[in-house]
């Protein structure tokens, strides 16, 4: 693989690496400090920067449904495809695996359960069953990748694309923490999911 090839797989590695340790990590570390509102942002504002950091040599998708949406929208080959999602599943467990060794260093985390994972019934705030987690996620990952697609396409406005993919994330986990924990992002569920183990990996 060229050089040129290789910049924005290990942008969606970093870029996803980055998102999980932060944004995953507001939640893991500072949950009970910030709450539901304040992880929101953190997730948001996360994207934002990334957005912005790495948008111009990857696209900073940095997730692996925003980019089915834009091969289905026939924007990326295929095979850029499937190196974005091995660079992101890689980037999701690689930040979770640094979370964790940071987590492990707190007195009284207990990091073998949550740790940041998604579920439903005796794992969601409001005991979501899986038949309304499972279209909560469909709603919720829909409107992120439809705003995604929207602010990306070349009649957009330029240099505007950042500001509304976060706020739509921020968005969308003040509404999905209460049902499922808000994945949207299946590199950011399974990355925690490895190091939480149990119920999470399933």
């Amino acid at each position: 693989m060229e050089t040129t090839e290789t910049r924005p797989v290990v942008c969606e590695f970093l870029g996803t690496l980055l998102l999980v340790f932060f944004a995953v990590g507001s939640a893991v570390l500072a949950g009970e400090y910030i709450g539901t509102f304040g992880i929101a942002l953190t997730f948001g504002f996360t994207l934002l920067a990334l957005a912005y950091a790495l948008g111009p040599i990857s696209g900073s998708h940095v997730n692996p449904a925003v980019t089915l949406g834009v091969l289905l929208a026939h924007r990326i080959t295929l095979r850029t495809a499937v190196e974005y999602w091995i660079a992101q599943i890689l980037g999701g467990i690689v930040g979770a695996a640094l979370l964790f060794l940071v987590a492990k260093q707190v007195p009284g985390l207990k990091t073998h359960e949550a740790f940041g994972t998604n579920g439903w019934g005796d794992r969601s705030a409001l005991h979501i069953n899986l038949g309304g987690a499972f279209v909560a996620e469909i709603v919720l990952t829909f409107l992120l990748v439809f705003v995604f697609l929207s602010v990306t396409h070349r009649v957009a406005v330029v240099g505007f694309d950042g500001l509304p993919i976060g706020l739509a994330l921020a968005a969308i986990h003040l509404v999905g923490i209460p049902l499922t924990g808000t994945s949207v992002n299946p590199a950011r569920s399974i990355g925690p999911a490895v190091f939480a183990g149990g119920a999470a990996l399933t």
